[in-house]
């Protein structure tokens, strides 16, 4: 018996969140778990990319555990350390599902 429930399953029975918003939920957990990856393969703590990005060791443990929405000058200024950037890129087309929702691929 599981003990607890993962993001997707909880996400799909938020009704009252509009796609969109699930949208940018995913965005943000992913991009806070690339930082986490990125910061933990190079053997980095918080404290010392903190030294070498100027972003406070508190505001890094908070953005780390989805605790602060940061502005996009501090992920620029904490992934640039990490050697890691942001991309703009397409958003996939949506198809129609069986049930008539849609869904993104």
């Amino acid at each position: 018996m599981a003990i607890g429930r993962n993001w997707d399953d909880v996400k799909n029975g938020l009704t009252s969140l509009s796609q969109d918003e699930k949208d940018e939920i995913d965005f943000q957990v992913k991009l806070v778990g690339e930082i986490l990856s990125a910061r933990k393969e190079k053997g980095m703590t918080q404290a010392e990319l903190d030294a070498l990005c100027g972003i406070n060791q508190t505001h890094i443990a908070r953005i780390e555990n989805n605790k602060a929405d940061p502005q996009l000058s501090t992920i620029f200024k904490i992934l640039r350390p990490l050697g890691k950037t942001l991309a703009v890129v397409d958003v996939p087309p949506a198809v129609s599902t069986p049930t008539g929702a849609q869904e993104v691929r």
